[in-house]
């Protein structure tokens, strides 16, 4: 076994120990929609209508803005890797303030148009009260969300994300147990439906943050980056986070927004299909998390290396993080398709909605195959601080391609709500073209920065020499 053959599976072994726990938190943050979703379907179809268009409004919000936060993950790791603690204990300060900012930006004006959007939708009368109520229940939990997006970065940066995976998955069961007492009305409490899906999403919220803030003040290897002095918070150093920040911020809302609008647009064929739209999505969302949490913890590991300066390092990690991805996919891909049937029984016994749910289902496995690609780059990029690049990928792939496709597809060609999905698929496998593209120029760019200053320190040891 050669130098590389050694050093390749040392970056497995890694990479698998820090991505591991990054997908089993996502999961469990995923799992939380899914009680949403499963627990709404069974309460009825109005209920899961009504979360779900609740919740595709809700998301490019949460995960959107939450991005901009998200730049506190490659900034520390990078800090990390450099020895700087100065900027690690500023960067978590700034992501702090930010979250609480971006919060209030988005509650206080969403009292005036959340109604005003749902009334242009034309929502029956019971669906468009479910998801008010949902909305305002899970409102409480926006700038708590927000905040715990810097502690957790700085927690996975230190490479310990066991200890998110942890939080989160107690968070679980606490949000599958508040769904079942509102939404069925236990232990005394009126039926909420799919409004008390929404109460639980923001009462969970709340409980993990207390979680996250009492790990960071428990353990002194993260209080030491907490500082209460924000009276000194340095306003070019917030531009500074938010030009980093917002790059990947506007990536992930044009990702998840074109879903969201995707579910919003099958509000016109009936609440069957929104359903069965809801619920393929809520269940695609969850495999998502495997690509996405590559993306993750490639971000952090080449994070750390691009700081330290260990250029091939961070090279490595990059092969061996696609490799493992593809492996990945293969594997989930072939599975959805052979339990496919028995996947939609977990969201409803309507058989109407489990064909079509099946439908939906085979071409969510496509874009699959490119999500495979594009997300795991996204997160390599990221940790070379390359945020364009992702944001360019998806307002090609998603708002050039995708969308006009979509609606092409159904209003011209009558292929009716799958044309959305077909439409998807052909988006999402050019984001995936598109990644790889940029990741070839940047390494190629890279290498030609990596020649000039070798040819420098040798010009300069030759004159030294003479």
């Amino acid at each position: 076994m050669d130098l590389f053959q050694v050093r390749g599976a040392v970056k497995v072994r890694r990479l698998i120990t820090v991505m591991v726990p990054i997908l089993v938190s996502q999961a469990a943050i995923m799992g939380m929609s899914f009680f949403d979703a499963s627990m709404s379907g069974h309460a009825g179809n109005n209920d899961l209508a009504g979360a779900s268009v609740a919740g595709n409004t809700i998301s490019p919000l949460l995960v959107g803005l939450s991005g901009i936060l998200t730049a506190a993950t490659p900034l520390i790791a990078n800090a990390l890797g450099a020895k700087e603690p100065e900027k690690v204990r500023l960067y978590l300060k700034q992501g702090i303030l930010l979250a609480i900012v971006l919060g209030l930006l988005v509650i206080v004006p969403a009292y005036w148009w959340v109604p005003a959007l749902f009334s242009e939708m034309n929502l029956e009368a019971e669906v468009y009260r479910i998801g008010i109520g949902y909305w305002i229940g899970a409102a409480v939990g926006f700038i708590p969300f927000y905040l715990t997006v810097p502690l957790r970065a700085l927690i996975d940066t230190s490479k310990r994300t066991d200890i998110s995976m942890k939080l989160y998955l107690s968070g679980l069961p606490i949000n599958g147990l508040l769904n079942y007492v509102l939404i069925f009305g236990k232990c005394g409490l009126p039926a909420l439906g799919g409004i008390g899906a929404g109460v639980a999403t923001g009462i969970t919220n709340i409980i993990i943050l207390l979680m996250f803030i009492f790990v960071v003040y428990k353990r002194e290897e993260y209080r030491q980056y907490f500082d209460r002095d924000f009276s000194a918070v340095d306003i070019s150093g917030i531009l500074a986070y938010l030009r980093m920040g917002i790059p990947i911020g506007l990536s992930i809302f044009a990702e998840v927004a074109i879903f969201c609008i995707m579910g919003l647009f099958m509000a016109k064929f009936g609440t069957d299909v929104i359903a069965a739209h809801q619920a393929a999505m809520n269940f695609s969302c969850l495999i998502y998390m495997i690509p996405m949490s590559f993306s993750m913890a490639l971000t952090i590991v080449i994070g750390i290396e691009y700081g330290a300066r260990r250029y091939n390092s961070a090279g490595l990690y990059d092969k061996v993080g696609l490799q493992l991805s593809v492996i990945f996919a293969f594997i989930y891909i072939v599975l959805e398709y052979i339990f496919s049937m028995e996947i939609a029984g977990i969201y409803s016994n309507d058989i109407a909605i489990k064909t079509m749910f099946v439908e939906f289902l085979f071409w969510a496995m496509v874009w699959q195959c490119g999500d495979t690609i594009a997300a795991p780059i996204q997160g390599i990029l990221r940790g070379y601080k390359d945020v364009d690049s992702a944001l360019w990928g998806c307002i090609i792939a998603y708002w050039i391609v995708c969308l006009p496709l979509g609606l092409a597809l159904d209003l011209f060609f009558e292929a009716g709500a799958v044309g959305y999905w077909q439409s998807l698929s052909i988006g999402v496998l050019c984001s995936a073209v598109f990644m790889l593209y940029r990741r070839r120029r940047f390494y190629l760019r890279l290498k030609q920065e990596k020649g000039k200053m070798m040819s420098y320190i040798k010009n300069i040891y030759m004159k030294k020499s003479h």
